[in-house]
């Protein structure tokens, strides 16, 4: 057996473990390199394993046989062992560890395959009986995105290596259902063309100024004619509740909890401007136009795909800064995080006129 050739040998209706537990945009990124493995062989099936909070993201993909569970919640040991016996009932040809972590070792150690494959630098090697290169050097670039990165694993396994597609997500009937009823809620008419606006995201490093999501959403109404509507998810309330108290006028608030309910409100927008979050992976696999404003992180590696997506039209706004990218839990070089914090109102505007301008032009 030799890696370049493992996915071209496998019989027919074999069977692929997939691990990539969290989070919003590494899964959606993991769309394109699943699409490729089954417009290539169709007769595999591709099992997909992520934690339960993500299911959602994937639930009725046409490259997506079965999403299985990881095993979370309150009783997390026998959860976990459920999930083990799930995995082992499936006689798994092969695993591919996209993770890395720990659970994803432990669920890759236990899941019965006859072949695990990692990447080389994932901890514990010997559980793999294949190692995947540094992916820059399997597409000899310097860096590579997301989608690219996760690709770059079924590549070296054997994928014939071709142009990588966009992501996908797709929403359900019951999810469209829901936000036609939560839109009316929020005062929108049938008609009505509105902008989802994301202000939140994981560290302060990436995460605009309230206020001048405030100002955004104002001119976006007063000269577009676009209703806002301000989004977060679970936990993230507080951002919202400092943009209204900034405003001084109610929101309409998107507080979903569930991502299959947020996904349909994404599809049916005019434009999502948001910070760089997982969101803006959703927006750009339901080929929504939008402006994705970057801090602490790199936009070349985690910005919208593919790069330079014109269909629908896509525009990153960061400034550079010698310390970008970073970490981003905290600023390591000034008293506030001035990569996020320097992005003027004025740069956002230009990327949403150029964004509509476009978007126009194309429907």
């Amino acid at each position: 057996m030799t890696p370049a050739s493992l996915l071209a040998d496998l019989p027919a209706r074999s069977r692929i473990l997939l691990i990539r537990l969290r989070s919003i945009g590494d899964i959606v990124l993991l769309t394109p390199a699943l699409h490729l493995l089954k417009a290539w062989r169709s007769d595999l099936s591709a099992c997909v394993v992520v934690e339960p909070r993500f299911r959602e993201l994937l639930e009725g993909h046409p490259d997506v046989d079965e999403i299985l569970s990881s095993g979370e919640g309150p009783l997390k040991a026998v959860s976990r062992l459920s999930a083990v016996l799930a995995l082992r009932r499936k006689e798994f040809a092969v695993c591919i560890n996209l993770h890395g972590g720990p659970t994803s070792r432990f669920l890759t150690r236990m899941c019965g395959a006859r072949i695990k494959v990692g990447f080389e630098h994932f901890r514990s090697p010997r559980l793999y009986q294949i190692l995947v290169p540094d992916a820059r050097l399997i597409l000899g670039q310097p860096t590579l995105h997301t989608a690219e990165h996760q690709a770059c694993a079924l590549f070296y396994l054997g994928l014939p290596r071709r142009e990588i597609p966009r992501a996908r997500i797709f929403v359900s009937a019951e999810h469209q259902t829901w936000w036609e009823h939560r839109r009316a809620s929020l005062g929108l008419a049938p008609g009505d063309e509105y902008v989802l606006i994301h202000p939140a995201a994981l560290y302060a490093s990436k995460q605009w100024a309230p206020e001048k999501f405030v100002l955004l959403g104002a001119w976006l109404e007063r000269e577009t004619g676009l209703r806002p509507v301000f989004s977060c998810g679970p936990g993230e309330t507080a951002i919202l509740d400092a943009i209204q108290n900034a405003s001084g006028s109610p929101l309409r608030r998107l507080e979903s909890r569930r991502l299959g309910q947020f996904a349909a409100a994404l599809a049916q927008t005019r434009l999502f401007v948001g910070n760089d979050s997982g969101p803006a992976h959703m927006a750009a696999a339901l080929s929504r136009p939008l402006v994705v404003i970057f801090g602490s992180s790199s936009s070349a590696i985690w910005g919208p795909w593919p790069r330079q997506a014109s269909n629908p039209p896509a525009q990153v706004v960061q400034n550079f800064f010698p310390c970008n990218p970073c970490a981003g839990d905290r600023c390591y070089r000034f008293e506030r995080p001035e990569c996020i914090l320097s992005v003027s109102l004025g740069q956002v505007k230009s990327a949403v006129e150029t964004v509509l301008a476009r978007s126009a032009n194309e429907s």
